[in-house]
């Protein structure tokens, strides 16, 4: 006699065979498999030019004769991309900071507050996320002119201080944090700003994290913007000095040190989104928990 299956342990298909469960299950694994080739071999083809040699750098193998590691070294001693790197990491690093803090807190006054013209306050700051960023070149490099902002780390900054849309999502997760709960808070005699940084950022870390890694990600990669409002080499991001590499002022056959500088420059994104994807993980594990 047969081994009863346990009520909500069964899968049954189209076919109502339990059996099913385990084809299911291995087409997954298997669509799940290829999907991450396509996406892993881009990156595993980049490691490996960049450890091959000028005359090897159109073969097809992902394993080079003798890996050449002096492409790295030369790569740093060679070029300003030391300097890239750091520019980068300012930018970046003050651009999420700014980021989060006012998008949090606009974000709050948004959810949690009522005033007049709180509704077309909210709609002025979602139209600008329909406005193409070509459109505010001009107008943002005139500012910056005038300020004498050019070829500085403010004037690459400035556009990016505050976004549109991370108001919009931290306003959309804190409207799900219960009103009476800060209410509670205020009987209890505390403050707005201890409210924000005690119960409600704590609530939706998740949004936060996400935030966080969002404008990390499009400070770091940033072109347009950087390319148009720095002039010296020594003022480049990575993005623009990656290109500076492949321009008419540098060999363009070199593609060796551009493949070397594109996996220095992927590795801060990866510790980045590794260490927030913890965040997020343990965010979404504990919504609706008390």
């Amino acid at each position: 006699m047969s081994k009863p299956v346990q009520p909500g342990l069964s899968f049954k298909g189209k076919t109502g065979v339990p059996g099913d469960r385990y084809a299911i299950t291995l087409i997954s694994y298997i669509l799940l498999a290829l999907g991450l080739v396509f996406m892993v071999f881009p990156f595993l083809w980049m490691i490996a030019t960049s450890l091959k040699s000028p005359q090897e750098i159109y073969s097809l193998s992902l394993i080079p004769s003798a890996p050449a590691w002096d492409n790295y070294s030369a790569l740093f001693s060679g070029t300003a991309f030391g300097k890239w790197i750091v520019n980068s990491f300012i930018v970046a690093v003050l651009t999420t900071i700014s980021v989060c803090f006012f998008d949090t807190v606009i974000g709050y006054v948004l959810a949690k507050f009522n005033f007049h013209g709180k509704k077309i306050i909210y709609l002025l700051i979602l139209s600008t996320l329909m406005v193409p960023t070509e459109m505010l070149i001009i107008p943002w490099f005139l500012y910056a002119a005038n300020l004498g902002w050019v070829d500085t780390y403010w004037g690459v900054m400035f556009p990016g201080i505050i976004s549109a849309f991370g108001i919009f999502l931290m306003k959309q997760f804190m409207e799900s944090v219960p009103s009476d709960l800060l209410d509670a808070a205020r009987i209890d005699g505390m403050g707005e700003w201890g409210i924000l940084v005690r119960i409600v950022v704590p609530l939706v870390r998740s949004a936060v994290a996400t935030l966080c890694i969002l404008s990390f990600l499009g400070s770091w990669n940033a072109f347009i913007w950087p390319l148009i409002v720095t002039q010296t080499e020594e003022m480049f991001t990575i993005p623009v000095g990656m290109a500076f590499f492949s321009s008419e002022a540098k060999d363009s056959s070199n593609w060796v040190q551009i493949m070397t500088g594109a996996a220095v420059s992927v590795l801060p994104l990866i510790i980045v989104f590794l260490f927030f994807q913890k965040q997020i993980v343990r965010g979404i594990a504990t919504t609706g928990m008390k």
